[in-house]
């Protein structure tokens, strides 16, 4: 991160609320911008025009040119290559969802071999696209993690500030880097990702149509009972006594995204996929100091839901609060706890860069600390600047100061305290 950028992005989150100022601006004509130049497209370029402004944006096939995944798992003629992926990862077990089926709004998921899922995938192709099992879609595959020395896929730096995965993996319990891999047909209903996360996804073979809705139109998708559609080409959205709104949004920004190319999803726009041809896919989702903020509004909102639903309880049962946490947990995979230790986590390795620098050996590897230095020291004060911002807002927050604190380490004054004197001594 460069000054200007630096202090482009400090003026913007001090003079607009996250939540407003990233949640009310619309694109020119559903323009999304198609980026092409990848020797002079900078990562403060695309700080200061995508991340900050959270636009959309599509990077071309350049940008993915060297990667092992596009060089070793399709065929000639760009289709996936199903004998080089059977060697490689025959035996694992994969999740799939099974695109015909709606239960809860959401397709259901089993576990199979993914040598199986390959044989289905191939007489699925042979029999014109159509099976008695129905449209199977291998979906949120872990393959990173399970295949740790394969060459699939490097980064880029535009994406390189993931707090989500810093976090993850160093508390080793899991991870938001994806594989996805479908026929044509299959697809993926309307949602918004994780936590109101950044994703992002690259296209190792095949094409994706994006419908992409930004940050405020879903509230017209809503049926009279507050619930989002399953899928927003349904024409029963036409029905006025069930969607009373929907003639007020406005239509949504398509993307047609080809082999090689990877899109950018900003952070709260609802988005519906389909795979147009055989198509393999890898996305991660993340978060960093330009939407920490909104994964924090979300939580509250989600604490708020789980309170809403069981408010009957809150008098007789002693530790409702408590049980409203682990509700929220097992519905987001976070509870404000744990949010805590994610900002800590992410605060610490920022200031141990400030503190004490970067020797060459971590410079090499690919650790959180080689990507913080590789941004750059302004981009570490940065991180630090929002982490306070957000820490402060759960240290007052009633319902964190309800939960026994006593076991975070340090305590979130001191933390906070530790944070506004390395800033202050990273600026002088």
């Amino acid at each position: 991160m460069d000054r200007a950028t630096f202090a482009c992005s400090t003026a913007f989150f001090r003079d607009y609320s996250s939540s407003s100022a990233q949640g009310t601006f619309s694109l020119p004509a559903g323009h999304v911008d198609f980026i092409d130049k990848v020797d002079s497209f900078t990562y403060s370029d695309f700080f200061r025009d995508y991340l900050i402004p959270n636009h959309p944006c599509v990077f071309s096939e350049k940008f993915t040119d060297g990667w092992g995944s596009r060089r070793h798992w399709v065929t000639w003629d760009g289709k996936p290559d199903f004998d080089h992926l059977l060697q490689e990862f025959g035996d694992a077990v994969v999740p799939v969802a099974n695109c015909d089926v709606k239960e809860y709004n959401s397709n259901p998921k089993e576990q199979l071999p993914f040598k199986e899922y390959i044989s289905y995938w191939k007489e699925y192709i042979k029999n014109g696209y159509h099976s008695s099992r129905g449209c199977l879609y291998l979906k949120d595959w872990h393959l990173s993690r399970a295949f740790p020395e394969q060459d699939v896929y490097t980064t880029p730096v535009y994406f390189s500030s993931d707090w989500l995965n810093e976090y993850w993996d160093a508390v080793a319990v899991d991870d938001y880097r994806f594989v996805y891999m479908g026929p044509k047909g299959s697809w993926t209903p309307f949602h918004a990702d994780v936590f109101r996360s950044y994703s992002w996804s690259a296209n190792i073979c095949g094409r994706k149509k994006w419908l992409l809705y930004p940050p405020g139109q879903e509230d017209y998708l809503k049926d009279n009972h507050g619930n989002l559609p399953f899928d927003v080409t349904s024409p029963g959205l036409q029905d006025r006594s069930v969607y009373p709104r929907y003639n007020q949004s406005q239509p949504p920004v398509e993307i047609v995204q080809e082999a090689g190319e990877i899109v950018f999803i900003p952070s709260g726009w609802h988005h519906q996929v389909y795979n147009l041809e055989d198509t393999i896919s890898i996305n991660h989702n993340w978060v960093n100091g330009c939407n920490v903020a909104l994964m924090w509004c979300f939580l509250q909102d989600e604490l708020a839901a789980v309170q809403r639903e069981i408010n009957e309880w809150k008098d007789p049962m002693d530790d409702w609060h408590l049980q409203c946490q682990l509700i929220m947990k097992s519905c987001t995979g976070i509870d404000y706890k744990e949010f805590y230790n994610f900002l800590k986590v992410i605060a610490e390795n920022r200031i141990s860069i400030l503190e004490n620098g970067l020797d060459d050996e971590a410079s090499a590897k690919n650790t959180p600390k080689a990507a913080i230095s590789t941004l750059g020291m302004l981009h570490a004060v940065f991180d630090l600047k929002r982490t306070v911002k957000v820490l402060t807002s759960l240290s007052a927050n009633e319902d964190f100061r309800k939960l026994d604190l006593t076991s975070l380490s340090p305590p979130p004054e001191a933390l906070l305290h530790h944070l506004k004197a390395a800033i202050d001594t990273a600026l002088l």
